[in-house]
């Protein structure tokens, strides 16, 4: 009897500790559970579920989060939109100059009389090179013995004492020399080596010309006087004799152009040259043109102001005859009347024509565009509502009724061309029939009826408006238009900076 209440109690312990790990209150004896009662009014419900719930945490939104997306968003959208979109930079118009000065290679013709030697021998000269000699006056002397080389040998000094003046014209020499050496031409070099040798010697030689009276009975020595005026020049080059209609292309290759040096003291034959004489003040430079158009744009200026780049000296000279070389050049004569003693030995010439500064409104040459128009007669152009100017085109409806219509176009003109309006192809298309106002007359348009005017993109408002110009002057970065013209450009419009990256009537932001 024991036993059995000891397996009983057992068994409810065994039961209780079932029911704790299943979350069950244990039972009493009589089938109860173990939780005490409530109070009175609970007795005789039924107990509460033992089925556990699984507790959901409420969704909390998060407004920061959901602006920060939004501006993210926008922000990859932005720099996407950016990063593929058309950049239109702007250009505001000013007023401005530039000075369309331009620089040249000028070919020397001058009056110019080459003296040959009538002796065989030594030739001596007196006279520096440039010196304006009168006629009559000696120029050289021939030696056919060499009874002078040999003077000069036997009373040749270390010590020999220039004058001031003598020294004052070999400084010169140098200046100048130091003024318009070139790198690029170092051919001047040597041509200075043997002027300024000669001159030394001929500064030596003059000294020594009152002591040739012993030598004046000799048979075997010959004064050469000159028979002109004009300056003396110690070289020949072969273009002595050409003319402005005898030039040619080749005459301006410097590159293989040669010219002879007459030294002092050497031995010459009979016939050759002794010395050129320059006989007049009046001289010429020839320049080679790349165009028609500015071979007459420098001819209708007739007088024109030129600086020489070997010394920056600046003269006027008279533009003369202007014609055609043969091979797409022109020939241009700028005729002088002074500086010939500066340049009498010079056959080439470096040359800036210096120009007025040409005034107006002043924009890039990027912003420049050639666009093609339909060019129709004056007469096929009237007026419209409000003022507008148009053209009458005819349309046909779908019972074949024909009919007219007002298209409003905006007429360019040319100053060459007074009877014809120039007309934008935005707005009408080949094969399109114009009617004349008041008339039957019509007019069919064709890609053949088609030009080109230069202009620019207009983008005051906000879109490329093609506005016609007109060059006045231009240089490699920059062009002068004409101010307040009729559908052009006025100060403080803005303009496409680079115009091929546009189209007419493109919108800037789409």
């Amino acid at each position: 009897m024991a036993k059995r209440r000891s397996d009983n109690i057992q068994n409810r312990k065994s039961g209780a500790d079932r029911s704790r790990k299943q979350g069950r209150p244990p039972k009493t004896p009589h089938g109860n559970s173990t939780r005490p009662s409530s109070s009175g009014r609970n007795a005789g419900r039924r107990p509460p579920s033992s089925k556990v719930t699984e507790y959901r945490r409420p969704v909390n939104i998060n407004i920061g989060m959901i602006i920060f997306t939004v501006i993210l968003i926008y922000v990859i959208y932005s720099i996407f939109r950016y990063a593929t979109a058309k950049h239109v930079i702007g250009y505001e118009v000013r007023t401005g100059s530039i000075s369309a000065n331009s620089v040249y290679q000028g070919l020397a013709l001058r009056e110019e009389e080459v003296v040959d030697s009538e002796y065989s021998g030594y030739i001596n000269y007196y006279s520096p090179e440039t010196d304006r000699l009168a006629a009559g006056k000696l120029a050289c002397t021939i030696d056919e013995s060499g009874q002078i080389q040999s003077y000069l040998a036997q009373n040749a000094s270390e010590d020999t004492v220039f004058s001031d003046s003598e020294y004052s014209e070999l400084s010169s020499n140098i200046v100048s020399f130091e003024e318009s050496f070139d790198p690029s031409a170092f051919r001047s070099v040597y041509d200075f080596k043997t002027t300024f040798s000669g001159t030394i010697q001929k500064i030596t030689n003059s000294s020594i010309l009152s002591d040739l009276s012993s030598l004046a009975g000799s048979s075997s020595l010959h004064y050469c006087n000159t028979s002109d005026t004009g300056y003396i020049v110690y070289s020949v080059d072969g273009y002595e004799e050409k003319t402005f209609q005898d030039l040619v292309t080749s005459d301006f290759d410097t590159a293989n152009y040669t010219r002879t040096d007459l030294t002092n003291n050497a031995l010459i034959a009979a016939g050759d040259p002794a010395y050129k004489l320059e006989t007049s003040e009046d001289w010429e430079l020839v320049i080679q043109l790349s165009s028609k158009e500015e071979a007459d744009a420098l001819q209708e200026e007739g007088v024109v102001r030129v600086r020489f780049l070997k010394n920056q000296y600046e003269s006027w000279a008279t533009v003369g005859d202007v014609r055609d070389a043969g091979d797409g050049r022109y020939f241009a004569e700028l005729k002088f009347t002074n500086s010939m003693m500066t340049f009498c030995t010079d056959r080439f010439l470096g040359i800036e024509l210096i120009s007025n500064a040409a005034t107006g409104l002043k924009i890039p040459k990027s912003a420049l565009i050639d666009d093609t128009f339909y060019v129709v007669p004056k007469d096929y152009v009237t007026s419209g509502a409000k003022s507008s100017q148009g053209v009458l085109r005819q349309v046909m409806d779908s019972d074949g009724e024909k009919s007219t219509e007002f298209i409003s176009v905006t007429p360019y003109t040319k100053d060459d061309d007074e009877d014809h309006y120039y007309l934008s192809r935005d707005t009408l298309r080949d094969g399109d029939v114009l009617i004349r106002p008041d008339s039957s007359d019509t007019l069919k348009l064709s890609s053949s009826m088609t030009d080109t005017l230069t202009g620019v993109y207009n983008i005051n408002k906000g879109y490329a408006d093609f506005r016609q110009v007109t060059k006045i002057a231009e240089n490699d970065d920059y062009a002068i238009v004409k101010a307040n013209s009729t559908y052009g450009l006025r100060e403080y419009d803005y303009i496409v900076l680079n115009a091929s990256s546009m189209s007419p009537n493109e919108f800037l932001y789409e």
